[in-house]
């Protein structure tokens, strides 16, 4: 590929870039498409007033200046700590890879293009070859300016990182003390609950907590089954009963009761006359107390969320074994309410191993299978593959314009049409593993689709050829720099227009969000529907977009000494993506849950990998080159950065993956003194409610047990008693994660 084809690739994905960027700002004018792209001001009730004159048809680039203009402080009152760190992420890439542009064009540049004894051609019809340090021959003295870029790039990207590790770690822990109380840090999740033929699971927790935490053990809340068969059961159950009692209405007079198959905190009540005893109601309809029970103990799972009197206690009990095997009464820390992935509570705790196991070797056998379309679509982007395979199209691969299309953009398009289908499966897999969280399965999607993409754009298109002569590759450890060193350089060309076709095109089609788009289109236009309330439902998709930062930042660090020349368009693409990004926190995405920033260390371990594999090449490429004094420098830097990143998994991870006593200890102190304690325990309940979280419009039976549990006994006597009971279901004020209009928009 030669200059021309590489500026034919770029202008494509520029105009691309500017067509898609126009149409957006139009646009987002428009009234009908407030739900598409203003979907986080919905979900904060703020109403957006659109003038109604023709600058709503005209582009303008209003939009990146408010982007640039907001503050983290509205990040973190918008998107969360998680949005507070994927910026973190594009300004630490933009801030290295400025070091590394101006270090490796400077000084790198013109020793790889002036290294060889070839002779140049006029610049536009230069190979791109000779813009990489191939183009230096063997012995070459110019070699120590490679080396010494490496060592600039490698201090200033440990610098960096340290901190931006340092300052994380703080802003995690300023978010945890001086954000409102949060419910999970005083339950926690207990799973594999014994199970007892003479009593439920409910009456077991109860019993169990009471015995062996009875100074700290509040109440629990037993979880429900809540599959698609499962709510069918319900649901034909419910409207079972609702006939049944039908024949009662006519002599029913106005009087308030608990409905027995309501949750706990839900508005739901039934109309029963204070003549008629309770007990004959259930005669009647066939719902005695026995049947209550025993349908209760039917849709229970063996798992629970327990509720302590302090953060403390609940810290202590999560991270204490609570039997002596290990298998039962298994403790961890709740996820917040709303990031409870429901549906794998109820997953036996023993079947965990084995679905880990059957999610990473099919993770495993998918990447494998995946090496057969790269791979052919590798073989068919050669040009003289492609003659003999179409030859109906020689006459056109005989024009400059096609050729230069096709060696400089088709590679890299078709190959990230493939890559769409990734995410959605990793995704898959992340469910099926059995995370208790939605964030933690997001994590988990993360770092699969990171090793996917890692594997399959690098390493399988650096070693292009068979299945077979690439997995052999890795089958001698010490060849491997060797074989590094001859691939990469090559396939610097083809990294660099993966930069323009993933990497701008994709930013372009992101800020237009093209599939929620045409579903606001479908739904106006076809159904009819004009309420903009239905939409906004999006949450920030960290599992395709930190996988994408982080694989350009590992091509940028590979790249860097080998083909600088992909250096300018990579840092213009985080510039763009800085921009395009932090849009989409404070406008269209909806933060409803919250890693508390545990994709930091994911970014912190790529960038780390990223720098050994670029010191792995650099020490092969010295090696073929006969540079000893590069070699032999090149090995301390290696075993400086893997102390480094020992240094910060001692320092820094620890935070990110347990809570502090000290601080939680104060905390509970401090609300003591405050005389909030009262109130919290009240809400802890209602903070779990699972019909609620889940959206269900199904009943679900509840168990709520306590240490002492007056309340219930209360509730009962006056049920008997006929009385009215009104249960309350609003969410108590430091539960409701909602923001303000001027916390979101940082109104001035």
């Amino acid at each position: 590929m030669n200059i021309a084809a590489l500026l034919t690739s770029a202008g494509i994905n520029i105009a691309i870039c500017v067509v898609l960027f126009s149409l957006y700002s139009v646009l987002r004018k428009q009234p009908g498409n407030v739900s598409v792209y203003f979907g986080q001001r919905l979900s904060s009730q703020r109403s957006r007033r659109l003038d109604q004159c023709l600058e709503r048809f005209v582009p303008s680039p209003s939009w990146i200046l408010k982007a640039w203009e907001t503050s983290e402080d509205e990040i973190l009152a918008t998107g969360g700590l998680d949005a507070v760190v994927f910026v973190r992420i594009l300004v630490f890439s933009i801030r290295i890879f400025s070091i590394a542009a101006v270090i490796c064009t400077l000084l790198v540049l013109p020793v790889n293009y002036h290294g060889g004894e070839r002779m140049h051609t006029h610049i536009p019809f230069e190979s791109l070859d000779v813009f990489t340090i191939g183009n230096v021959k063997e012995g070459s003295k110019w070699l120590w300016a490679h080396c010494l870029a490496l060592y600039i790039i490698t201090l200033a990207a440990c610098t960096l990182l340290y901190f931006e590790y340092k300052s994380i770690t703080n802003l995690k822990l300023v978010h945890i003390i001086g954000s409102p109380p949060n419910p999970s840090h005083f339950a926690i999740l207990v799973r594999s609950i014994p199970w007892s033929s003479e009593e439920s699971y409910c009456d077991t927790v109860k019993k169990f907590f009471s015995y062996y935490h009875p100074s700290t053990y509040l109440s629990h809340q037993m979880v429900y089954k809540s599959g698609t068969v499962q709510k069918l059961k319900d649901d034909a159950e419910h409207v079972c009963k609702v006939i049944r009692d039908t024949s009662l209405e006519n002599t029913c007079k106005p009087s308030f009761t608990q409905c027995w198959c309501s949750g706990g905190t839900t508005n739901s009540f039934k109309m029963i006359s204070n003549e008629i005893d309770i007990e004959s109601v259930h005669g009647r309809t066939g719902y005695t107390d026995k049947h209550l029970d025993e349908s209760k103990k039917m849709q229970e799972c063996p798992a629970a969320f327990v509720f302590f009197k302090n953060r403390y206690a609940a810290l202590m009990a999560a991270q204490t074994l609570q039997s002596s095997n290990p298998m039962l009464w298994v403790t961890d820390l709740a996820p917040e309410p709303h990031d409870v992935y429901w549906s794998n509570i109820c997953i036996p705790y023993r079947q965990l191993w084995i679905r880990k196991i059957a999610t990473l070797v099919a993770s495993i056998v998918f990447m494998i299978v995946f090496l057969i379309p790269v791979t052919f679509v590798q073989s068919l982007t050669q040009l003289d593959n492609l003659q003999k395979m179409l030859p109906f199209m020689t006459e056109m691969l005989k024009k400059k314009f096609v050729v230069q299309v096709v060696s400089g953009y088709l590679p890299s398009v078709i190959l990230v049409l493939f890559l769409c289908a990734v995410p959605p499966v990793m995704m898959l897999f992340s469910s099926v593993e059995g995370s208790i969280s939605r964030s933690g399965r997001k994590k988990s999607a993360c770092c699969k689709v990171l090793y996917f993409t890692i594997w399959n754009v690098f390493f399988v298109n650096v070693f292009a050829g068979s299945i077979i002569s690439q997995l052999l590759v890795f089958s001698s450890v010490t060849d491997l720099p060797t074989q590094l060193a001859k691939a990469v350089p090559s396939q610097a060309t083809f990294f660099t227009t993966y930069v323009f076709s993933s990497g701008w095109a994709s930013l372009a089609i992101e800020v237009m969000q093209i599939y929620p788009l045409l579903c606001n289109l479908f739904r106006r236009v076809i159904l009819r529907i004009k309420d903009d309330s239905q939409g906004g439902s999006l949450s920030f998709p960290y599992h395709t977009e930190i996988p994408r930062i982080l694989l350009f930042g590992f091509l940028g660090f590979t790249c860097s000494i080998l083909a600088p020349l992909m250096l300018p368009f990579l840092l213009f693409y985080f510039f763009l993506a800085y921009l395009v990004y932090r849009n989409q926190i404070i406008n269209v995405y909806i933060a409803k849950y919250d890693s508390g920033g545990q994709f930091w260390p994911i970014a912190h371990n790529t960038t780390v990998f990223s720098l050994i594999v670029a010191q792995v090449i650099a020490l092969g490429v010295f090696g073929l080159k006969r540079s000893t004094v590069a070699s032999g420098f090149t090995i301390p830097l290696l075993i400086g950065t893997l102390l480094f990143h020992q240094y910060c998994r001692q320092r820094f991870l620890p935070v990110f993956r347990s809570n502090s006593a000290k601080i939680l200890v104060d905390m509970d102190r401090r609300d003591e003194h405050g005389g909030r304690m009262g109130d919290m325990y009240e809400h802890l309940r209602s903070s779990y409610d699972q019909s609620s979280l889940m959206q269900d419009a199904s009943y679900q039976p509840q168990c709520f047990g306590h240490y002492e549990n007056k309340r219930n006994d209360k509730c009962s006597e006056d049920t008997e008693k006929g009385k009215e009971i009104i249960q309350k279901d609003d969410r108590p004020w430091y539960v409701n994660r909602t923001l303000s209009s001027k916390a979101v928009l940082g109104a001035k």
